[in-house]
This record gives C-alpha cells, sequence and structure tokens, in this order.
C-alpha cells in the first residue's frame, strides 16, 4: 500500500544561535563580573557533551560544536546552525536539515 502525507500546517523555526526559537524565553543574569548576561533557551539549549570537546567540529555540517544547540528530550537532539527546529504534539520537536525541510514544506499564513 502506499500513502501520502496530509496536508498539514506546522511551526518551525530556522535555528542559528541560543535565543534564536520563539519559545526560548531566555532570563538575564548577573555575572560574577557584574555584567548581564543572557542564559541559555528553554527549547534549544547550549550544547553541552562531556565527551566532546566544544572545539571539534561537526560531522554533519563541520561547524564547531560550541555553536550547536541541544534540545533536552528522551532522544536527545543536536541543533546545527541553519537546522530547522519543528514543533511535534505534546511540547516535543524535531529537527530537520534545511534542504529535507524546503523540499517537504512551503510556507503558509
Amino acid at each position: 500500500m502506499k500513502y501520502k502525507e496530509r496536508p498539514s500546517a506546522i511551526e518551525a523555526t530556522q535555528w542559528f544561535k541560543n535565543g534564536d526559537h520563539p519559545k526560548d524565553d531566555r532570563e538575564t543574569f548577573t555575572g560574577s563580573d557584574g555584567k548581564p548576561f543572557l542564559g541559555e533557551g528553554k527549547v534549544v539549549r547550549y550544547y553541552r557533551d562531556p565527551d566532546v570537546d566544544g572545539q571539534t567540529k561537526c560531522e554533519n555540517c563541520g561547524s564547531i560544536m560550541h555553536n550547536h544547540g541541544w534540545i533536552d528530550q528522551v532522544n536527545d537532539l543536536v541543533v546545527c546552525p541553519g537546522d530547522f527546529v519543528v514543533s511535534i504534539m505534546f511540547g516535543r520537536y524535531r529537527v530537520e536539515k534545511p534542504n529535507i525541510f524546503d523540499i517537504t514544506y512551503e510556507k503558509c499564513e
């Protein structure tokens, strides 16, 4: 049997850096030096892995891991700069590469 996807609208945001997602709602903190700084996003957090140095290049995009984001859920997701963060059911997300996103979706109002 063949199936086709039902036409539907999705919510998605192209992510380039921490704070890009509209639901990130970053808080401002005061650093030990007394200067304000923005915390990480609530949807796309800072990438961190104790086994991977932040200067390591990503196998998918070639950018250093320090420039990446992280979505903390059951199957943790790494977000490369330029990836689309797609909202799915129940406050969960998936990540799609721009080339796949562009052939799958078109902008609607």
